[in-house]
């Protein structure tokens, strides 16, 4: 079996044609979609990028891997071996895949950009093709792996991984491409009612702070701030251009599949590791907080021989690949592993999902969310640079798709019942292992990797959100009472 994973960075679900994107963004993602299943409700279990890819590879929550954050112990991979060995029972992904006879192959500068060379391990290939660290385009990605696929491409039992990171903010594309969907409409949402309503919302990748302390855009394809409904339409141009851009290079990789006369016979598996919010929770381009925009991601599968079509709405998460891979293989799945196998819903078969997911971030805030298919319920543990007063956000998905009305203190009875799956899902991790919670060791620190307190507290001062200023003091001394005075 031949197994090609298509790995998008930042690639928001909703922005995918196959789940119902009204911009014509991902024709050769939907090509593969109509030869296979797309899963609308699956979930990556950690984000950032570097607690993403860990769950995905590792096949484990962060609270069980440990990586949760870029920075501090939140990135501290917790090893399961000692001197050359290693838990059978908790292998990479890649690495299992590999000791099953597959040729494991990656390109991708993840762990470069990351530091995270725990990624090395099970790939009999790895291409670390440029020093740009993530800052590679697709166009280079594919100077690197269509030549490869070229040569490969009619042999049999490989596994490879190809990651493309256009589509994170800057944008780094040409006009042509962001110009292309100057005809179509933007997303409804957010409506200038709700950008004003973010121009009172300060933080790192927020309305009027959208590069952090820089005051102008890095990029030509992408505004200086949003202000009115023009800014945002400039922006999520940018956004879908760049999703073009890699699903045009995407195209590349099945046509060389094609030409070799094996397209049919591989299966295609497309993910991503997080999406990016454009206006829920006032943040705007990143990934900043445990909500929907962030989590939900794509997932594409195509699977020779199985007739399983159309959508499939069950809860899953981005992990589940590890073990869905293996069963459909009929390799054994490892015991140490937390994600479960979709694989039923692959061969078109009966599958309840998850009853609930819990997802958390680990960057810009530091945030554990419980999603049902009809709600949301996020536990604020520190809230960063943001004005984020609620240490509980319930939202209801059905009726407010974009968070913006907080219905905890209206609906106690179902923070109640979330809150309980959370102790579950706590407890689950905890005799597994999982303590001490990394994300809680975490607050202590607060999540000031990118943006620290001091020089952001100034930029508010000096653009005349002098009060704005007092009142982030004064919350962030309820955290770091010895760094932060009122």
């Amino acid at each position: 079996m031949r197994i090609l994973l298509v790995d998008l960075d930042c690639l928001r679900a909703d922005h995918v044609g196959a789940n119902g994107y009204h911009r014509n963004t991902t024709p050769n993602l939907d090509r593969i979609a109509r030869g296979g299943v797309t899963f609308t409700h699956a979930y990556c279990a950690n984000s950032p990028c570097l607690p993403a890819r860990a769950s995905l590879f590792t096949a484990r929550f962060g609270i069980n891997n440990g990586i949760v954050a870029h920075h501090g112990v939140g990135e501290r991979l917790r090893w399961t071996h000692e001197g050359h060995w290693r838990d059978p029972a908790r292998p990479f992904f890649q690495h299992h895949l590999w000791s099953q006879g597959m040729k494991t192959v990656s390109f991708s500068c993840f762990h470069d950009r990351h530091n995270a060379w725990w990624f090395a391990a099970g790939w009999q290939e790895l291409h670390t093709f440029t020093r740009k660290r993530g800052q590679e385009t697709a166009d280079e990605v594919n100077a690197a792996a269509l030549p490869w696929l070229t040569a490969h491409a009619r042999e049999d039992n490989w596994f490879l991984h190809v990651h493309y990171w256009d589509i994170h903010t800057p944008y780094r594309i040409t006009a042509d491409w962001a110009d292309r969907f100057r005809d179509d409409p933007p997303p409804a949402w957010p409506d200038q009612a709700a950008i004003d309503r973010h121009q009172r919302i300060y933080g790192p990748k927020t309305a009027l702070d959208l590069f952090g302390l820089r005051d102008t855009s890095p990029t030509p394809v992408m505004p200086d701030a949003v202000r009115t409904v023009a800014d945002f339409r400039k922006l999520i141009d940018g956004y879908d251009g760049a999703i073009a851009f890699a699903d045009h290079h995407v195209g590349q990789l099945l046509d060389a599949l094609d030409d070799a006369g094996v397209l049919e016979d591989t299966a295609v598996i497309v993910t991503g590791d997080h999406g990016d919010s454009f206006g829920e929770h006032g943040q705007y381009t990143d990934h900043g907080i445990a909500n929907e925009a962030v989590h939900n991601v794509p997932m594409i599968v195509k699977w020779p021989g199985l007739a399983a079509r159309g959508r499939r709405e069950e809860l899953i998460y981005i992990m589940d690949i590890a073990p869905t891979v293996c069963e459909l293989m009929g390799f054994p799945l490892p015991a140490g592993w937390d994600a479960r196998s979709f694989a039923p819903a692959v061969r078109g078969e009966e599958f309840g999902g998850w009853p609930y997911l819990v997802y958390d971030h680990g960057i810009y805030t530091f945030t554990r969310t419980v999603r049902t298919r009809d709600w949301m319920l996020m536990q604020v543990l520190h809230p960063g640079l943001y004005p984020y007063d609620d240490a509980v956000m319930l939202h209801d998905m059905k009726h407010d798709p974009h968070q913006e009305v907080n219905l905890a203190a209206e609906r106690p009875e179902v923070v109640g019942e979330l809150s309980r799956c959370l102790v579950e899902w706590r407890q689950e991790q905890v005799r597994k292992g999982g303590v001490p919670d990394p994300l809680e060791e975490m607050v202590p620190v607060g999540p000031f990797l990118y943006c620290k307190p001091e020089p952001f507290l100034e930029r508010l001062r000096k653009t005349g959100r002098g009060a704005f200023a007092d009142d982030l003091t004064r919350r962030l001394s309820r955290f770091h009472p010895d760094m932060f005075r009122e």
